[in-house]
């Protein structure tokens, strides 16, 4: 698996480092997360701004990460 995802990491460093970490946002509902703003904003930041817990939001992309991964 790619580095691990944390909260404090910015959306646009995590999806650099794993473009499959975009479905795993998606699916979330985080839909905006291609939009520029929310680039430079931390997955806890991101995951707040739609109502999310940033601790759910880490859990599952890390989840979906290790499953899709080979």
């Amino acid at each position: 698996m790619e580095k691990k995802v944390t909260q404090d990491m910015i959306i646009a460093d995590i999806i650099a480092q794993n473009p499959l970490a975009v479905d795993a946002l998606m699916e979330c509902g985080m839909g905006c997360i291609s939009c520029p703003a929310s680039q430079g904003e931390s997955l806890a930041e991101a995951s707040r701004v739609h109502g999310l817990d940033p601790e759910d939001v880490e859990a599952y992309v890390n989840r979906y990460l290790e499953l899709v991964q080979p």
